[in-house]
């Protein structure tokens, strides 16, 4: 019994959920995201929930059926109140800035990194040390997040580079003579 998979997805007010077949649609105030499931689960709307029933009890089926709630609640978030990634900067130097749809980064190269920033995500930079990363789309948020810290991931010594917020970075002890 999927632990997961039994709970139903409680729709807010202002979205909205429709099946037809194995494909779910939610709009909401932030947009609209549709998931395709597998033909493992049945989807089905009641009220204000989404609820997922495997079919058969295969494992493949049990699988599917946690996953599949995972992420219909996903969808409903994301259309709700969407998704947000936090990145830090640390570093002398070390900043960035937007301009237009281009994400400036001078993180200690010859040059200054220029991150085009993708469709269906917003970025911006309220400091010149931080940047949020904003979407309806979990998966896309953490992975143009991922890109940015890509440039230039925090060091175990002096723990320069681009951190996600809060992130612990573990600290080496230097040289000795």
């Amino acid at each position: 019994m999927s632990r997961i998979g039994k709970k139903p997805v409680e729709l807010p007010s202002g979205v909205s959920a429709s099946v037809s077949g194995q494909t779910v649609e939610v709009k909401g105030p932030k947009g609209t995201r549709i998931f395709t499931a597998t033909d493992d689960v049945t989807i089905s709307v009641e009220d204000n929930t989404v609820s997922i029933t495997p079919r058969g009890t295969s494992k493949r089926a049990r699988q599917q059926w946690g996953m599949s709630r995972s992420m219909v609640a996903n969808l409903v978030k994301g259309v709700s109140e969407g998704f947000k990634r936090e990145l830090e900067i640390q570093g002398v130097g070390y900043r960035a800035a937007m301009q237009g749809n281009v994400l400036k980064l001078n993180l200690g190269y010859s040059h200054d990194v220029n991150f085009e920033v993708p469709q269906g995500v917003t970025v911006t930079a309220p400091k010149p040390t931080e940047i949020v990363v904003e979407g309806i789309d979990q998966q896309q948020v953490g992975q143009v997040a991922a890109n940015i810290r890509e440039w230039r991931g925090p060091e175990p010594y002096k723990g320069k580079g681009i951190r996600y917020k809060g992130e612990f970075i573990f600290r080496k002890e230097g040289k000795k003579k």
